[in-house]
């Protein structure tokens, strides 16, 4: 199948795009690479360094499906220029899914978000549940997603809203509750914990890409979807890391006490099996630590990064 990827070159991208490679697909990464690009040269890869905003600069010719993982990410980032993260995260989806349909293109993936909810009382957070988006990414990704299944009618739509990612991916992000707790732990010899006692979703990026896949392979999936496997409380996330690295856990107050638990119960009666924990995530990140691989820096902090390159005024 011929794939285009939008934001190919992210944490999730550059995880999902060898696979696709690996099962036969030849796929056209789009990505503005603001992060650098770390894949590796293969046959059946397209590499177009470009603006999702210049919808003209975006080749649909031939392409039977869309995985769309662009976006400016993450609620300070978003917050950053929210004009900005308009443009990029709702126009920009807009203007694809009317280009999809005008050249028939038949299947589009989208990468959503869990924290399209917003703040819920209720135990478990489910499907059906109202959008109450707070930040500008939360927003953006509610209107993306209404806007996408208003073409149901005309392609294919699957829309994925994921929990918190953690795992390695060699354009690592380490600004990510499980990532950026187990680098703690390597880098300051000591975990800070901000409250604790809130619990989160995860979902571990060798999960999330391979469900990606699955939707590609079954597209009779269609419609919106959780995706979280593991809901885990941010004090019981640090202790599993110290079981690994004896190291010390501080707790101090939190500003933002939100607990939820993500339901994906409509995700796994497709046939959909996680095989990764947050456990795996954090001895993952400890071997690529120890190997020299992976080293706490500043580009893996997407706000940091933002900042010091001025990427927000662009």
């Amino acid at each position: 199948m011929k794939i285009l990827v939008t934001g190919g070159c992210g944490y999730k991208g550059h995880v999902l795009i060898p696979k696709l490679l690996n099962q036969g697909h030849h796929v056209t990464c789009f990505d503005i690479q603001w992060f650098g690009n770390f894949l590796k040269d293969h046959d059946n890869l397209t590499m177009i360094k470009g603006d999702v905003r210049n919808i003209e600069e975006i080749p649909l010719n031939g392409v039977e499906c869309i995985i769309h993982l662009a976006s400016i990410a993450n609620d300070p980032c978003g917050d950053l220029n929210p004009k900005l993260t308009w443009e990029v995260s709702a126009l920009a989806t807009m203007q694809l899914a009317d280009k999809a349909k005008r050249v028939g293109v038949k299947r589009f993936i989208y990468a959503s978000s869990g924290s399209v909810y917003g703040v819920k009382d209720e135990e478990q957070v489910t499907e059906d549940l109202e959008l109450e988006p707070i930040s500008e990414y939360n927003k953006t990704k509610m209107v993306a997603e209404r806007v996408l299944l208003s073409y149901q009618d005309d392609m294919v739509v699957q829309i994925i809203r994921p929990a918190t990612v953690c795992g390695y991916s060699d354009r690592m992000r380490l600004d990510v509750s499980v990532n950026l707790l187990t680098m703690h732990a390597l880098s300051k010899g000591k975990i800070t914990v901000f409250g604790g006692d809130q619990v989160r979703p995860n979902i571990h990026i060798d999960d999330l890409t391979d469900l990606y896949i699955h939707l590609i392979d079954n597209p009779q999936i269609t419609g919106v979807y959780n995706a979280g496997f593991e809901n885990i409380s941010i004090l019981d996330i640090a202790e599993m890391v110290t079981k690994h690295l004896p190291v010390k856990i501080e707790i101090t107050t939190s500003n933002d006490p939100r607990s939820y638990r993500v339901n994906s119960d409509k995700i796994l009666a497709t046939g959909f099996k996680p095989k990764k924990k947050v456990e795996n995530a954090i001895i993952e990140i400890i071997e690529k630590f120890n190997s020299g691989l992976l080293k706490d820096e500043e580009k893996f902090y997407n706000l940091k990064w933002m900042q010091t390159n001025k990427l927000v005024g662009q």
